[in-house]
């Protein structure tokens, strides 16, 4: 099975569920990314906004707060190494370097089903707001 997550991988959906249903799209129902796992137990993976707005000027390092600010909330990257371990269903990341520090040097636990050349990756329940939720990110292979 670890074999068959290896690849180049792009976002279809990405959503959160609430427990009353309520689905929730925090990058938006548009959003895209990428995301490697790679034969070396070595993965990367990219979300963001499409609508995120463009700086004044071509320095990221000279963006605005405001425009800082939007693209860091409109994304999310981290890396690491993975491990799969079929009987629990479970692909867990162990993230060395993220956008968001807080992730970094944690596990990150991933439930997958592989379907041909679909992996839904869905995450343990998490709050958002107040409401139980977990996401679910559906990719497809392109390679």
């Amino acid at each position: 099975m670890k074999n068959s997550v290896i690849g180049v991988w792009k976002l279809l959906r990405f959503e959160f569920q609430a427990e009353g249903g309520r689905v929730i799209y925090p990058y938006g129902k548009e959003a895209r990314g990428s995301f490697i796992y790679a034969k070396s137990n070595r993965f990367s993976v990219q979300l963001m906004r499409v609508d995120r707005p463009k700086f004044q000027i071509a320095d990221q390092q000279q963006g605005t707060v405001e425009e800082t600010l939007a693209s860091y909330r409109g994304s999310i990257s981290y890396f690491g190494t993975y491990q799969v371990n079929e009987e629990k269903g479970i692909i867990v990341h162990v993230v060395e370097g993220s956008i968001f520090p807080n992730m970094e040097g944690t596990e990150q636990i991933r439930y997958f089903e592989l379907k041909e050349n679909l992996l839904q990756l869905r995450t343990p329940t998490f709050k958002v707001a107040g409401e139980v939720t977990f996401g679910i990110l559906l990719w497809e292979r392109i390679e």
